[in-house]
Formats: C-alpha cells, structure tokens, sequence
C-alpha cells in the first residue's frame, strides 16, 4: 500500500462503533488511528489487542479486531494477510456479514478465483442486491475465462525505476519525445524523515528519470526546486506545454482524517516551484486527487469521493479555461458502486483509468474508455499481462502502444512498482514460391502486390524461386508473378482480422512461353469429345491465366494414346481440342486468340523431371513412344498410356492487340 491509498479514504464508522463498546485504551487508540486513516499504525495495534483476546468469552470481540485488521491489510494493498483476517473474523462470528464480501474481494486479489466466487455466493444469499458482490462474482467468471488468453502487450519489470519500497504512478511530461520520466517514490532517499502512519514507509516525493542521447535510461533522482517536501506528493500530470505540473498532496492536521487535495506547481528553468492549491469546489470534507490534463489542455480529471457520484471513488473533470459551473462527474458507464481512479487521458475520445468497480482480474484493473457517437463509453479491461490479480493503474503512454503503470504483483507486502509495456508490431507476412510447371524454381521472377489500402509492394524472387512480403491485417491483396519466357500468374486473398502474427502460404505456377504446357483434369468421355462437368474447373483456372496474359495468342492441342489407327485418332483428338476452344469462347476469350490441333498418337510425351518424380519407374528424358511402352509391365503400360493421353496448349504470340 502506498501513498496511491490516500484516495481509499472510507470512514466506516459502523465499523468502529461495533468496537466501541471494547475495553481497553489500546482498542481505542486503534479505532482512532482507523478513522484518522492511518492504517499502517492501526493495524499494528488492533494486532496488540488481537493477540490479549485469548479467552472463550472475547472470541466475539476477537472477530471484532480481526475484521478492523482485515480492513486495514485491505487499505495496505496485503491481500493475503486481509483475506486471512477476515476469515478469522466470520471464524470468531463477527456480525457483520461484509466480512465475507471483503475476503471475496482478498481472494480474487490474490487470484483464489474459486474461492472467492464461493466467498461472493454466500454473502449475495445474504444481501442479494450487492452490486459490489454481483461485481466481484462477475470479475472472477472473467478471469477464469480469460485464463491462457494474454493479449499482445510484452509488460517487463522495470527495475531500473524500482526502489525497495514503493514507486508508482509514471507520467511522460511530454508522450510525443516519450524520452523524460516522472513518478512517485517512497525511497528511502526521499526528502522526509518521518515515516507516514498511514503506509510504514516515508511519505511520497516525486522524482524523474530521461534517457541519455542512445535512449538508455538513466538513474532517478529527486526533481529540482520546491516541489518535495515532509509531506506526501506525487500522482502527477503536466500541461500541455510541460510548463504546469498539477499534483495530488496529502492533508494533514493534528487529529483529523486523512485527505489529499489538488496542487500546482511551475517550472522555471529546470526547476519546479512550491505547491499552490489548486481550488475544484468549495468542499473541503471530501478528497480530490489522482489529476489528469487532457492533451488539449482544456481538461482536469481526478479522482473524488465528493457527493454526486455513484458511490466509492468517481472520476470527475472540470474545464480549466471556464471552472465555474463546468464540474462533470463521468457518468454510469465510467463510474461505479466501487472505485475508479487514476486516470489518463490520451485523445479527446480514449481514456484510461483504474478501478475495482467494473469486472476484473482482482484489486485495481486498467481498463480502456472510448466515447461513442451516443456520446457514451465502451469500457474494455486491458487484459493480461497488463492487469494481474493484484492492483493495476497508474498507465502513462509515450510513443506508440508502449509505456508504462504500476502494480504491486508478486509482492507480498503490497509495494507498487513500476513496469513497462508494449504492443509489438503485428507480423504478418505471405510467403511462397514461383516454379513452372515442371514446379522447377522460377528465378528472378518479378512478384507485385496491391492492397486496397493502397499499399503497393515489389520485390524480386531469389535464385531458388522463394518469395516474402510483409502484410497489414484485415486488408485484400492482388498478387502478380512473371518472369521473362512465362506468362503472367495472378493470386488474389485476404489477411485475417485476427490479432495476432501470422504467415500466408501463396505458390505461383508460371507457364512457360516456349514449349507445351499440360492442362491437368481435362476428361472426356470413352471414345467421344464431349467434356465432362469435373473439366470445369482446369478450364477456367486457364481462362484466368489468359485473361491475365491479354497479349496471348495459343494453340489448344490434344494427344492420344497410342491404340487405334493414325487417321482415327487425329480426328478424335482434332475435336477434343476444339472442345476445350469453344468451352474458352464461352467464358469470354477471343476466339482469334485460340487455335485448336489434334495431334493424334503422333506426338509422345517426354518424361519430365517433374512426372519423374511422380512416376519413378520412368526416367527424365525418356520418350513414351510404342516401342518404348511396349517393353514395360502391362501396368506401367497403362500409366503411360494415360500420360500420354493429354491436353496441353502452346503459346503462339505475345504481341496480339484486340482492335
């Protein structure tokens, strides 16, 4: 817990009448501390008096003691120390059924979400109406179904910042150069010698960091001027212009209740001026703090328990340029029955803040505000890692999705400390290939692609035919190949919306200009030249490819295999190629374009390297003519055969002009 707990200020006096009635003048010297909000000192007695309780009669007063107790680890941000002395109190039969509401909330800080949604049931069968409970319950179904889903952001301890005990609260005095930072310390370096009743350690001052000219940045020290004092100072934000500095400080009076109030501070040559209060209204019983400029500088928001509000802590502004009368509590899609504090404003419509109100991974959660067109807020917890079981606020953006806030996780005694985060880029990228049809690697293809968020990328394949390009998310491309003696190969998609990295696969087949390129699929019936249906789609895949290639000219040629007479299969074949010319007109493909050949049996197929590969009975460069077929099985026989049965076109001319 840390000078960031001012703002928690709840005077429950219920609470303390309960122990009223208690003997002894330690009890009461502890209910005073408690209400004056010195929680590090109360808790320290009501443990005195805990620890005299000892006999069967004082176990109800025992269970009085270890609630104040539980309230107090509460308010010092030591969760498991608060959920055990809660469980004490409902263990000793503490009346108050809030206790077990509290350990619920303890329970969900410490990330014991199946115990604490137990903890919630049974206090909402005792007060069914609990936003607080329905609240906790809520954030407990929601960081169990967001267990193993961590967003993108990268968040690292930044230990350089980190004292031993408490720093927090970081704010750029200018995001844009991002390179100079200021927060809030409870070091033991810091300019008080008295250690604060309200947390056990020296009171806050504010101190800075910056980056040298390599962007390293170095070490922390005090800011220069008047600005530190004996007193609590720190949770800070800047003018526009880094010129005004508005702070949250502590007030302090002999016997009174702990309250923080808004100052201001000048800067002058490096250094900053004494604090001057900084006067929002005319009420002096409630606490304002946690400022925040808007980048215009029109705006102060913070944080108050000021009447008006939805109950706990409100986020609340009031217009800098015209205070009076323009005072504005955030509303209900902000503002809760619970807590919100700390905000950040980053544009006129996106707000950060912190609160325990809305559902959330326990404790203190950052959550995103963005204003609608209905000129309400959509309101988005910022997921893990950025949030944690423990207390999350205090975020401060500089360049980019990247920063930092503070948390105190993984500490046991409840300091905060500082870390930094950051959304890397998305990486998306398409890869692929260009290889002809022998699917022999293409070199120095040349590969274009367009999106249409008019993005317009080329690049040259390497000798081995592989290609890589970097993509947007959400975005349709159109891919182009060529490369000189191919024809032009077209690909078209679209990237996923999806947040996360990811790798297209895209091949391009390129067809060769100088020999005969084979036309997978195309199947005809037994001894006819009508195309079956399943041709369809081979058929328009080279359609495509002549569409893409409009200075095309080819001849669509058929081969049979090597049965039946010369002047028979010539014509069979003439009339096969001649179907797949008029299927080609049909789709739209200029018929003084096409010319159509039956070869016959006359032309036997050449094993490539590729049909090697496929069939490796036969060898590269070996020629399926009668003579060879007839030395093979009866069943490699028929393999060749049926390569040799094909459909395959040639290119004619690469200059044709439709007039």
């Amino acid at each position: 817990m840390t000078f960031k707990n001012f703002i928690y200020i709840i005077i429950l006096t219920i609470a303390a009448a309960t122990l009223g009635g208690c003997r002894g003048a330690k009890l009461s010297v502890a209910n005073e501390q408690f209400e004056r909000g010195e929680y590090f000192d109360a808790q320290k007695t009501y443990r005195k008096v805990y620890n005299k309780l000892t006999k069967k009669e004082q176990r109800l007063e025992r269970g009085g003691v270890a609630y104040q107790m539980g309230l107090c680890y509460d308010k010092l941000g030591m969760s498991a120390r608060a959920s055990s002395a809660f469980a004490n109190a409902i263990r000793y039969g503490h009346p108050d059924s809030t206790a077990l509401l509290l350990m619920g909330k303890s329970l969900q800080a410490e990330g014991k979400y199946a115990q604490a949604q137990k903890a919630y049931e049974e206090y909402l069968q005792k007060d069914p109406t609990s936003a607080l409970a329905e609240n906790g319950l809520a954030g407990c179904r929601f960081a169990l179904a967001q267990k193993g889903k961590p967003t993108r952001y990268v968040v690292k301890n930044a230990k350089l910042f980190n004292s031993r005990r408490a720093d927090f609260s970081p704010m750029f005095i200018d995001p844009a150069a991002a390179d100079v930072l200021y927060f809030t310390t409870t070091n033991e370096k810091v300019s008080g010698s008295r250690k604060s009743e309200i947390t056990g350690m020296k009171k806050g001052d504010i101190w800075m960091a910056r980056q040298n000219e390599k962007g390293e940045w170095q070490r922390p020290e005090p800011v220069e001027g008047e600005l530190n004092s004996e007193l609590d100072e720190g949770i800070i934000s800047f003018s526009p212009d880094g010129s005004t500095m508005y702070l949250t400080k502590a007030r302090r009076e002999p016997n009174a209740n702990t309250g923080v109030e808004i100052y201001t501070s000048q800067r002058s040559d490096a250094k900053w001026s004494a604090p001057v209060k900084y006067e929002i209204t005319a009420d002096t019983i409630s606490s304002y703090g946690h400022p925040a400029v808007s980048p215009d500088g029109k705006w102060l928001y913070f944080t108050s328990d000021m009447p008006g509000g939805s109950g706990g802590k409100d986020l609340w502004r009031v217009n800098l340029r015209e205070r009076q009368g323009s005072l504005e509590n955030l509303g209900e899609f902000i503002n809760t029955p619970g807590d919100e504090m700390f905000p950040f404003v980053r544009t006129d419509s996106i707000l950060y803040f912190a609160s325990n109100g809305h559902p959330g991974f326990g404790g203190l959660d950052i959550f995103k505000a963005t204003l609608t067109k209905s000129g309400g807020w959509k309101v988005e917890n910022m997921g893990q890692p950025v949030n944690s079981s423990a207390d999350d606020f205090g975020i401060t953006f500089g360049k980019g999705e990247s920063g930092f806030f503070s948390s105190n996780r993984t500490d046991g005694r409840g300091y905060d400390h500082i870390y930094s985060f950051i959304l890397p880029d998305l990486e998306i990228w398409i890869s692929g290939w260009v290889l002809d049809k022998d699917e022999e690697p293409v070199p120095n293809a040349v590969i274009r692609i367009v999106g249409n968020d008019g993005s317009n990328q080329k690049a040259v394949a390497k000798p081995d035919g592989s290609f890589r390009f970097p993509l947007q998310r959400g975005i349709s491309y159109v891919m182009l190949a060529g490369a000189k003696g191919y024809l032009n190969a077209k690909q078209e998609f679209t990237s996923d919306t999806a947040e996360e990295d990811a790798e297209y696969g895209v091949d391009f087949i390129l067809a060769s200009i100088n020999k005969p390129v084979v036309v997978d699929n195309i199947f005809y019936d037994f001894d006819k030249a009508t195309l079956r249906p399943e041709s369809k789609t081979a058929l328009d895949e080279l359609a495509q490819v002549l569409r893409d290639n409009p200075n095309v000219t080819i001849e669509m040629a058929s081969h049979t295999d090597r049965w039946g007479s010369e002047a028979y299969n010539i014509d069979l074949s003439g009339r096969r190629a001649k179907s797949v010319i008029d299927y080609l007109i049909s789709v739209g493909i200029k018929a003084d374009r096409l010319q159509s050949q039956g070869y016959g049996k006359s032309r036997p197929k050449t094993i490539t390297k590729k049909l090697a590969r496929i069939y490796p009975q036969f060898k590269e460069g070996d020629v399926l003519t009668p003579e060879y077929i007839e030395a093979l099985s009866e069943e490699d026989q028929e393999v060749a055969d049926q390569i040799n049965r094909r459909t395959e076109f040639q290119v004619l001319s690469i200059d044709y002009q439709m007039y």
